[in-house]
């Protein structure tokens, strides 16, 4: 096999080549075939093929050898070349060099000799303008122009240019001796300035542009030019205001004029700036006092409106207006604008509104009250009042006389309502109409009134009327309507606290202002806690006492020692039954045992119907709370009704049954204490009726161990038969 390059491509692998080279051989496959395996042929075409090698090999190192040769001498001729074209460079280099500083010498002639042209010329052109003026000059010393300037109409421009001048040239003159002819040419002056500004109020009319911008650039130099201006400003407005709304007609003015503007005067932002105060000044004050004028004095809540509208209408124009180049202080400009169409508003504004608040705030309490047919009590204040508050506070008093309401709140949701939409808006105004520095002061006033009217005059008011109207403990059939009068007054309550966090927060957040309302919330919050708190108090009294008065007149004084035939046969399964077995026969037979007595039942009836109001009444966590204080008040008063009888053994087994009712109305109260204090209960009531040997048994159960034994001993006596059984060894 030749040796050839195609052997050594890449990539090379000489496992890979060994084993072509042993395939290609004949007799050297390892697999057989045509030919057997012969590793002597193998062996012979191995050592050939290094051979072939090795003369591979030096060929290739001399064809290396000599390609090294020739790059050596090739990179040698490169080398000689660079040097020669860095010595032509070098020389090219200092040739430009020597052209520039000759170009330099050439300018400097050149500017030096177009200096002194210039030195000559300039006084040349000066003299021949200085001649020129001269012979105008001497035109009007004549009193004739006869110059074609003068009397041409389409050579106005160049004789607005020469006016200029001989008017400026006028004003040095000595007056006795040139009055004459410095009053021809003021004379001309002010004709040809007529004249520029009919023909720039022509071109406007005629909507020529390019005229239009030509007579402004000549009128420029000229007094006049402020008013061209003027005509222009005034010619703008003509016919702008055709609709209804002003506002959108000054702004789509606005949006046309500032383009043409730009087009025609070379300080369009100066002319832009005019024409915007002139509509300030004119036609929008003229608006905003004619608006306001006539109800300043006849309807204060319109009056009110039409300032907050026009003067919200009035700064968002401003604020678009803001897009337009009027100088580099715009909003500064634009804001002195507003100032002074609103100022003398602004200044008597909050006083307005505080008027205004509070007429209407008494005037929607006031319709409130005729509306129940009702004369607002006078509520006393002073020491004597803030005594009779805390007597009653302690004791549950009642300190005057009871009044009778009818079941009336006297709290209003439409009220309310009306109030809160009342103060809104005003909190709005005062964010648009008050100045940055006074916003604060602004709002709290305001909302001092919120508080006047809606907190004392109204809530407070109503808490009063109530706390006035609670009977007293010992009443027969009283009506507990306070309960919706705390209803009514956290709901009207927390739709104040939105008020307050959502309109008058934003407004007194980042000032001191901040401290002082959220000390006033917190001091009517808790004026009106203590009193409510002081009106379910004795809400709760009142419930209590109800169910007291219903366990005097409904429970006898025997319903627990029956005559009855069947007393010793109970009191045989007694004797034999152990306390788990007289629960179960007690509870099974309680429903058809408490038939006999009303007592237990009214009381049941009243205490479900009265946990299911307060539920209605209160929200969150005072529902727990309030269901607590009265579950456990109701355990106390069960407690001490049971300890004022004397129980047979079929008396403390009916004992049982009303506590087993006291106790499943006590799981509506959803209260773990209480559930707790009526299984107690129930639990000591067994004490009336197990078998004497039983006692200690019962007395070491779960629900009684940790009782104390004098409860447990005032229970046991209670029993009929506590002297003749001899029980009380079994606590000592």
């Amino acid at each position: 096999m030749a040796t050839t390059a195609q052997l050594f491509e890449e990539p090379f692998d000489a496992d890979e080549y060994i084993e072509r080279l042993a395939w290609r051989t004949p007799g050297g496959g390892s697999k057989g075939g045509a030919e057997a395996f012969d590793p002597k042929k193998l062996l012979e075409e191995f050592v050939n093929h290094i051979e072939e090698l090795k003369q591979l090999d030096e060929r290739i190192q001399r064809k290396v050898e000599k390609l090294e040769q020739q790059c050596h001498r090739e990179a040698k001729e490169f080398a000689h070349k660079v040097q020669d074209l860095q010595r032509s460079n070098q020389v090219a280099f200092q040739h430009f060099q020597e052209l520039d500083e000759h170009i330099s010498y050439v300018a400097t002639k050149v500017c030096h000799l177009g200096d002194q042209l210039e030195g000559v010329n300039t006084p040349r052109q000066r003299a021949v303008e200085a001649q020129r003026l001269m012979t105008y000059f001497n035109e009007f010393l004549d009193g004739e122009l006869r110059s074609d300037v003068f009397n041409n109409p389409d050579k106005i421009k160049e004789a607005a240019d020469i006016i200029q001048k001989l008017h400026l040239i006028a004003q040095e003159l000595p007056f006795d001796r040139f009055s004459d002819v410095k009053a021809k040419i003021a004379s001309k002056y002010h004709d040809l300035e007529r004249q520029l500004i009919q023909e720039f109020t022509a071109a406007q009319r005629r909507g020529e542009i390019g005229r239009m911008r030509e007579v402004a650039a000549v009128l420029l130099h000229f007094k006049g030019y402020a008013h061209c201006v003027d005509v222009y400003i005034k010619q703008c407005q003509e016919g702008a205001y055709m609709r209804n709304d002003v506002f959108e007609d000054i702004a789509i003015l606005c949006q046309r004029v500032n383009k043409q503007v730009g087009e025609v005067f070379c300080s369009p932002e100066t002319v832009m700036a005019k024409l915007i105060q002139s509509i300030f000044e004119n036609k929008i004050q003229a608006h905003v006092k004619e608006k306001l004028e006539e109800t300043r004095h006849s309807d204060v809540e319109q009056y009110l409106k039409n300032l907050y509208d026009l003067y919200s209408r009035t700064t968002a124009l401003a604020a678009k207006l803001t897009d337009f180049n009027l100088g580099s202080d715009k909003h500064t400009f634009l804001s002195k604008l507003i100032k002074n169409i609103f100022s003398c508003y602004l200044e008597s504004y909050i006083d307005m509104e505080r008027q205004y608040l509070q007429n209407r705030s008494g005037l929607i309490l006031q319709r409130y009250y005729d509306s129940k047919n009702h004369q607002k009590r006078a509520v006393g204040t002073g020491s004597i009042q803030e005594l009779k508050e805390r007597i009653r506070q302690r004791t549950n008093l009642p300190l005057g006389p009871s009044i009778d309401t009818h079941g009336e709140t006297f709290l209003s949701q439409e009220v309310v309502v009306n109030l809160l939409q009342e103060t809104r808006h005003a909190f709005e105004r005062c964010n648009k109409l008050s100045d940055p520095a006074d916003l604060p002061k602004n709002a709290f006033s305001i909302f001092l009134l919120l508080v006047e009217y809606l907190c004392v005059d109204h809530i407070d008011y109503a808490l009063e009327i109530g706390l006035s109207a609670i009977p007293s403990a010992d009443a027969k059939n009283a009506n507990l309507y306070f309960l919706d009068v705390v209803q009514q007054a956290n709901t009207i309550f927390h739709l104040f606290d939105k008020q307050f966090n959502d309109n008058l927060m934003p407004l007194i957040s980042s000032s001191p202002k901040l401290t002082e309302c959220l000390h006033k919330k917190k001091e009517v919050i808790e004026q009106m806690e203590v009193k409510l708190d002081t009106g379910i108090d004795r809400t709760l009294n009142c419930m209590v006492g109800q169910m007291k008065h219903i366990l005097v007149t409904e429970q006898k004084k025997t319903d627990f020692k029956p005559e009855d035939e069947n007393n010793v046969m109970i009191q045989r399964i007694f004797s034999i039954s152990s306390h788990i077995l007289l629960d179960i026969v007690v509870c099974n037979m309680s429903s058809f045992l408490c038939s006999f007595f009303k007592a237990c039942s009214k009381v049941c009836a009243y205490v479900s119907k009265q946990v299911e109001r307060v539920r209605r009444s209160m929200d969150g966590k005072n529902v727990d709370t309030v269901l607590t204080e009265l579950g456990v008040r109701f355990h106390r008063l069960i407690h001490e009704h049971l300890q004022q009888f004397s129980y047979s053994s079929m008396g403390g087994m009916l004992a049982i049954c009303d506590v087993a009712e006291y106790r499943r109305s006590a799981k509506d109260f959803r209260v773990p204490l209480v559930l707790q204090l009526f299984d107690t209960l129930h639990a000591l009531c067994n004490l009336l009726v197990v078998a004497p040997d039983n006692l200690k048994q019962v007395c070491s159960g779960e629900q009684l161990t940790n009782l104390d034994k004098n409860l447990l001993h005032a229970f046991v006596q209670l029993r009929v038969d506590y002297r003749s059984a001899r029980l009380g060894r079994h606590f000592s």
